[in-house]
């Protein structure tokens, strides 16, 4: 079920009042939160229901005997059942055809033709998510950080809920699970406040990344039938669609799980205005970069085992990433990026800090940011081409006309920048795109939400009714059809 259908646009008023009907009996609230919970995952296809029962089932039981055994070997023996389950899952669905291919491609390279053929697998929605989601449970019981919980309804409804299923943010059993034994008070400044995130995140996404993805769609999916400037123009805005897109799943499922008084964890931090590619790490995808910095990079000896050994740990960490991400070599090539940058930057920090001393730019003024902050973007740009690209023939076709196909003569004709698009969507997604960097610039500083409040109550509700008939204008009606949400297939 997507949350911009209108399937959502029903279930969610349903549960909500059931929800709030029932809050005060334990019991029954955890009992519809989790039927609610595989009804929303089921929509999609029920006969992957059955991984989600098998993982919570698999991480309830092992939990507890990880807990009440002392045996070292025994205990990573079940642990072990934890890791195999889950990631055996995750590698069937996922990555068995991408094995697959790449023996097949092996062989070719010696002039051997293999009679292989993939499998028709289908890849459920968000297995990744849960995955990462159920086995940090287990881990953090094995590492007696965690106790595991007698109350499977709970559990269950921690594993499976409904808000941040299928696209996170991932989160931790330390943090979320204790939220399904506490019972909760309607309070309405609470439940006002996540319906402006929901609609906020639906403006992101229907507005800004669909639209954007008009564009994105239409030169990625035909690199044959466009230059360096139309290159320029997709990855731009696809910068801008995933960001739209991916944090708008993370601010409805923020503002869902609030208007049922839970708190989940903020997943980005307007990630396009770091001054460094370590910083844009701590503010996207947050709840995955923790998560890999907690079970990955930390396990593989960190920053104690020396400089050296600290550079291959950061390679590797986004080196997975990236196959976490998709099972194709694009993908592992977009993480390499990424890890070889973040390299680069730790190794040469302290040459780095006097050349900018010396040349003025360690100051924190706006164009000293303003700097930092394009050249990061640009190199986040340059990763994006082969995360969205549909092949690597494809992505290499775009960065050479990247860097050799520039007309600077074909930027401002409308037959370049209209490609995909009528000239109002255009319009929309420019204005809308500068709306949302101002928004997030006041919003840090000032929280221009506390501030809304303060004004007059016509003002106000102004404001409100602007976001809500822009996304029935540009985002319902303007739309040629129901966009998923891109991390849906991760």
């Amino acid at each position: 079920m997507l949350f911009n259908s209108l399937d959502f646009a029903i279930f969610f008023p349903v549960i909500f009042v059931l929800y709030w009907l029932v809050t005060s009996n334990l019991t029954l609230r955890n009992i519809l939160i989790l039927a609610a919970s595989y009804v929303f995952y089921g929509w999609w296809d029920w006969r992957f229901l059955f991984l989600i029962a098998i993982s919570t089932l698999v991480d309830f039981y092992v939990g507890k005997q990880i807990y009440n055994t002392e045996n070292a070997t025994k205990r990573k023996q079940l642990l072990f059942v934890s890791l195999f389950v889950n990631l055996g899952f995750l590698v069937y669905f996922k990555y068995t055809n991408f094995f697959i291919e790449t023996f097949v491609d092996s062989f070719r390279l010696f002039g051997r033709e293999l009679e292989v053929s993939t499998l028709n697998i289908i890849l459920p929605v968000g297995i990744s998510f849960y995955t990462f989601q159920t086995l940090s449970y287990t881990i953090d019981i094995y590492r007696k950080q965690l106790k595991p919980t007698n109350d499977l309804l709970a559990f269950g409804a921690f594993v499976s809920f409904f808000p941040q299923l299928v696209a996170g943010p991932i989160e931790r059993a330390s943090h979320l699970l204790p939220q399904f034994y506490k019972t909760y008070k309607f309070n309405y400044k609470l439940v006002k406040s996540g319906l402006l995130l929901m609609a906020f995140g639906l403006f992101k996404k229907m507005v800004i990344a669909d639209r954007a993805a008009l564009y994105v769609n239409e030169v990625y999916n035909n690199v044959d039938d466009y230059g360096g400037v139309g290159y320029l123009y997709a990855t731009v805005l696809f910068a801008f669609q995933i960001y739209c897109d991916f944090s708008a799943y993370s601010d409805i499922a923020i503002g869902l799980g609030r208007t049922m008084g839970f708190d989940l964890m903020k997943n980005f931090d307007s990630p396009y205005i770091s001054k460094s590619l370590t910083e844009f790490w701590r503010r996207w995808h947050i709840s995955l970069s923790t998560w890999f910095r907690d079970y990955l990079y930390i396990p593989l000896g960190g920053s104690k085992k020396g400089k050296y050994r600290t550079y291959a740990n950061i390679f590797i960490v986004f080196v997975v990433s990236g196959f976490w991400h998709g099972a194709a070599m694009t993908f592992i090539i977009w993480g390499a990026i990424h890890g070889v940058i973040l390299m680069i930057e730790k190794g040469s920090f302290k040459i780095r800090k006097r050349v900018f001393k010396k040349l003025g730019l360690q100051k924190n003024n706006f164009s000293n940011h303003l700097f930092f902050s394009l050249i990061i973007f640009t190199i986040v740009c340059f990763a994006w081409v082969f995360f969205r690209a549909n092949s690597l023939n494809d992505s290499y076709q775009i960065i050479h006309g990247l860097f050799n196909d520039i007309n600077l003569g074909e930027i401002f004709k409308k037959e370049t920048y209209l490609v995909g698009f009528k000239p109002n969507e255009f319009r929309v997604v420019s204005i809308a795109i500068l709306l949302l960097f101002i928004f997030e610039h006041f919003h840090r500083k000032l929280n221009v939400v506390k501030m809304l409040n303060n004004e007059a109550t016509i003002f106000r509700w102004s404001c409100y009714l602007t976001i809500v008939l822009s996304i029935v204008v540009f985002g319902i009606y303007g739309d040629r059809n129901i966009q998923e949400f891109i991390y849906f297939q991760f």
